[in-house]
């Protein structure tokens, strides 16, 4: 604030220097804002990935529990 009231070259330097910053500031915010953006999306489809991984992974733990069909023997039938 002192630097704009104060009308030296030294403050007004100052005034600038001052005013470059914070408009630096707010790009990083704004370049932030978007990064997170970005992570949001891509945490959401992650999220999306793993409950159909999920449900994958009980069907064949569905199919695990099955009996296994019984196994035929090999050879002639002989009739008693």
């Amino acid at each position: 604030m002192l630097s704009s009231v104060l009308h030296s070259d030294r403050a007004v330097q100052m005034n600038i220097l001052i005013i470059r910053a914070f408009v630096q500031i707010r790009e990083l915010l704004a370049t932030n804002k978007d990064l997170a953006a970005r992570v949001e999306k891509l945490e959401a489809g992650q999220k999306e990935h793993a409950s159909i991984i999920g449900i994958l992974a009980e069907e064949i733990d569905e199919l695990r529990l099955l009996p296994e069909p019984p196994k035929r023997r090999i050879g002639y039938k002989t009739e008693p």
